[in-house]
């Protein structure tokens, strides 16, 4: 498992599924809870941000889906990696 493999064509793909099936379901789907600090931003609408990496791994060939406890979903982790790819990553302040 490599979360540098991820593509930013994955990660639409992971979103494309979130928005078709609904946050609920797809959080259910792929195992994850809510995300507690960073989301991703696309067109003003946020998504999961661990849930999406994880489900976008899926997305790769001949790869799978991560599991919540296979990465962090932090600054330096999936956060990181959606930068990277170009996305826009929010941070979720305490109320």
């Amino acid at each position: 498992m490599a979360l540098n493999e991820i593509t930013r064509s994955a990660i639409l793909q992971a979103v494309a599924e979130y928005d078709r099936i609904g946050r609920d379901t797809f959080l259910e789907r792929y195992g994850f809870g809510p995300s507690r600090s960073y989301l991703l931003e696309i067109d003003g609408k946020e998504y999961d941000s661990k849930a999406i990496v994880g489900a976008a791994h899926g997305c790769l060939s001949g790869r799978g889906p991560l599991g919540r406890d296979e990465f962090s979903g932090g600054k330096d982790h999936a956060a990181k990696l959606l930068s990277d790819l170009g996305f826009e990553v929010v941070v979720r302040t305490a109320s």
